[in-house]
């Protein structure tokens, strides 16, 4: 469904990754683990193809194949002030079927009712986002993932600042994406929660370290090869001379066409 090659993202001429290659295979349930700075939440904007709000610049080629793709930010970039109640909030995961100006039918009503249902939130309906607590904030984001039924699901730190409850409420309703065939990729810091939930980890220091089935990618030895290539790393280094040829590919992430550059 993904595929990744020599993928390098800068900021400021500067690579946050710096030539990726490798595939999240369609159905699988990936965490993508390193330490702060390494590229993680980098990498999942550019599979969102939100790189170029952002000012990123982007080489080789990255492809999504996929139309339904559903991302998570961190809580940290979500407006709580915003106006909007708990039920209109989950409806904007509905946008596909309404649009701008399309008509909201008691059936999708009941549907974003039933998703706020099973994340626990029956009742808050009328809340406003900015009186919820940060796991309350979560599990009205996770209810707007549910009614967009995407194939592709992205999740930016999704249990950050929540609690240990909720954040096992949340990794059941993620075990039921993996079994629905969806795929999944999730930023995460807790090294015993991925090796307890997700079957594939990426290990990154700004460059690949280690893909695949994650007890093989979480050993001593990589995770040390990760710490000392994320200490080692030099802002003032030299820029990296990307291969021209490489650099002329074009980028493409949910239908959006990324700038490509040398670095």
């Amino acid at each position: 469904m993904i595929k990744l090659q020599n993928l390098t993202v800068s900021y400021r001429h500067h690579p946050a990754l710096h030539h990726i290659s490798g595939q999240f295979v369609s159905g699988s349930l990936t965490a993508v683990m390193g330490a702060n700075g390494s590229g993680k939440s980098t990498l999942l904007k550019s599979i969102a193809g939100l790189l170029a709000i952002d000012g990123g610049h982007t080489s080789g080629a990255l492809t999504v194949n996929t139309q339904r793709m559903a991302y998570l930010p961190q809580l940290s970039e979500i407006d709580r002030g915003f106006p909007i109640d708990v039920r209109d909030c989950v409806l904007f995961g509905l946008w596909h079927s309404t649009g701008a100006f399309g008509r909201v039918s008691d059936t999708l009503v009941k549907r974003v009712d039933a998703a706020l249902h099973a994340v626990g939130l029956q009742g808050f309906e009328g809340r406003a986002l900015g009186t919820l607590s940060a796991g309350q904030l979560q599990r009205v984001m996770f209810a707007r993932l549910m009614v967009q039924d995407a194939e592709l699901i992205l999740l930016d730190e999704p249990f950050n600042a929540v609690d240990a409850k909720t954040t096992a409420s949340l990794l059941t309703l993620v075990q039921q994406w993996h079994l629905e065939g969806r795929t999944v990729i999730a930023v995460l810091h807790d090294d015993a929660q991925v090796r307890q939930y997700f079957p594939q980890t990426l290990l990154l220091a700004r460059e690949r370290v280690g893909w695949g089935l994650t007890a093989e990618v979480l050993t001593e030895a990589n995770l040390q090869r990760a710490r000392d290539m994320a200490e080692a790393w030099d802002e003032s280094a030299q820029v990296c001379e990307i291969d021209a040829d490489l650099s002329q590919q074009n980028v493409t992430a949910h239908a959006a066409h990324l700038p490509h550059s040398a670095h």
